[in-house]
């Protein structure tokens, strides 16, 4: 990289029309739990994902076919045989592979679709930071990190991740910030790394989630670098970045045959 580009970070969805100018890359962060589901599942052996905003659009692509999954409110709506739970997702594993879902959650499908005008969407959570950092690195991009938030709102485990990652691209050498929102993400990261558990055990969204007994998935999505699968959007789904990767470099080699 000749010179530095910028990483940011974005609070929640209300907020992205203020930053959205001068960045191609966009990585979407929900912790708790929509993008920790995503990763874990195409991880453990899931095609495809169809990231939609309305539960009425998800029902459509269920009945093509596609095996559905939405949460509202932390709960699975009535209909669908999946929600957000990562670990529903590895339980699951074995009759999933090498399937299609269609998934809509209460926010990081919300944000997915936002930020989808963007060249570049990657897919964050605390489980893939490490995998995702070292690829980040390697971008000579402008980077935002788009974190879900609840509803439009502020939350603490979609900035201690996105703080994590700006943190790490930071002190890289390769990246710099403006933003007060990337400054305080990143001491915010600072003060939870040594215990994110205690942290975050007032925060709102995982006493929604302790209410509902999903405690196990907490503690599988506040557990950082059990993953290492990037998921990226190609053409309005989410594949893992490997395949997509694999694709484009199969198009290529079939065009430079063509044009010999």
């Amino acid at each position: 990289m000749s010179t530095l580009n910028y990483v940011e970070v974005c609070f929640s969805p209300a907020e992205y029309p203020l930053y959205r100018e001068n960045f191609e890359l966009v990585v979407v962060i929900d912790v708790l739990r929509a993008t920790s589901a995503i990763c874990t599942a195409l991880e453990n052996g899931i095609s495809k994902i169809k990231p939609v905003a309305s539960v009425e659009e998800a029902k459509s692509w269920q009945k093509k076919g596609f095996v559905g999954a939405a949460e509202r409110n932390g709960e699975i709506v009535e209909g669908f045989d999946l929600g957000n739970s990562p670990v529903a997702y590895i339980e699951r594993a074995a009759e999933l592979e090498g399937k299609t879902v269609v998934l809509t959650t209460t926010n990081g499908t919300k944000a997915i679709d936002i930020a989808s005008e963007k060249k570049t969407v990657v897919i964050g959570s605390l489980n893939n930071l490490d995998a995702l950092c070292d690829w980040l690195l390697t971008r000579d991009e402008n980077i935002l990190i788009l974190g879900s938030g609840w509803k439009d709102k502020f939350n603490l485990e979609d900035t201690i991740c996105a703080g994590a990652i700006a943190d790490r691209l930071i002190g890289s050498g390769h990246f710099k910030a403006d933003e007060d929102s990337t400054v305080a993400a990143k001491f915010i990261y600072r003060s939870a790394r040594d215990n994110m558990f205690a942290f975050l055990r007032a925060s709102s969204h995982r006493r929604r989630l302790r209410r509902l007994n999903l405690s196990d998935d907490v503690k599988y999505c506040l557990t950082p670098n059990n993953l290492t699968t990037i998921p990226i959007l190609k053409d309005g789904f989410l594949v893992r970045l490997e395949d997509a990767q694999k694709e484009f470099t199969g198009q290529a080699r079939k065009l430079d045959i063509s044009a010999s």
